[in-house]
């Protein structure tokens, strides 16, 4: 379904009075991998190791120095990217705190032609219902709501545009243990019941060692180590993957899966 091929963002880092180039920081260098539908794949290591510059390369918000991205076998268009939705961090930085929930779940369908305006409240119920929200939220605003809801509010609202692909950009990180291992379960129920595929996007193996299918582990911009969970977990290969794992709090026991 995903391809990446060689993928490289160079940012130049300019010097002196002219601003002459006197290099490159290479956040994402030489990267390459696979994704089927139906997958969760994992993208682990650590702040500045270039999995964000990464997503938003896929996304299409940079453009890559080198390499290509393929979805379907083509390169990602208007169409396409309606296909890839994100869920970012910080819930409520990504949602507008003048816009109703209603507003939040049904702006994008609507821009999309998916929807007609007279439909609205319908579609929105529909979404929260996927999420475990109830009805009567549809005219409160996000700052009304806990972090754990705001995220819902947010997978709702990626769920909107009937996504094959959604990725996770630390989409857990910020909420609590008990919180985070409620949203990793109605992720994998959401997986379950529309098929998606995931592409899981964290600094803490814990979060995906009982969620993916397949870890690739990042460091200075490349794919250092890649395998299931159980290879990559139990038995790492690279220094810098022991070192991850060693250094973040596992949550494996907060997470029940069904």
């Amino acid at each position: 379904m995903l391809a990446v091929r060689n993928l490289a963002v160079w940012y130049p880092r300019r010097t002196g009075v002219f601003a002459r180039i006197r290099g490159y920081v290479k956040a994402v260098d030489g990267v390459s991998f696979a994704m089927k539908a139906g997958e969760t794949l994992g993208v682990i290591g650590e702040s500045g190791c270039g999995k964000s510059t990464l997503v938003r390369a896929i996304l299409g918000l940079v453009k890559p120095t080198a390499g290509e991205i393929l979805f379907d076998g083509a390169a990602p268009g208007r169409d396409i990217y309606r296909k890839i939705q994100v869920v970012f961090q910080d819930p409520q930085a990504s949602l507008n705190p003048r816009h109703s929930v209603l507003d939040i779940l049904t702006e994008a369908p609507v821009v999309h032609g998916m929807i007609a305006r007279s439909d609205r409240r319908k579609v929105a119920e529909s979404l929260l219902a996927d999420v475990g929200l109830l009805p009567d939220i549809l005219e409160r605003f996000p700052h009304e709501f806990s972090g754990g809801q705001r995220q819902r509010i947010c997978i709702a609202r990626a769920l909107a545009l009937k996504p094959r692909l959604l990725i996770c950009d630390e989409a857990v990180s910020a909420l609590d243990l008990s919180v985070r291992a409620q949203v990793l379960n109605l992720l994998g129920d959401l997986k379950a019941r529309h098929g998606l595929s995931y592409l899981f996007i964290t600094h803490d193996i814990g979060v995906v060692e009982h969620f993916a299918d397949r870890l690739l582990v990042m460091n200075a911009g490349r794919i250092v180590e890649e395998g299931t969970p159980a290879q990559v977990a139990g038995s790492p290969r690279e220094a810098y993957t022991r070192r991850l794992i060693e250094a973040v709090p596992r949550i494996r026991e907060e997470i029940c899966y069904e």
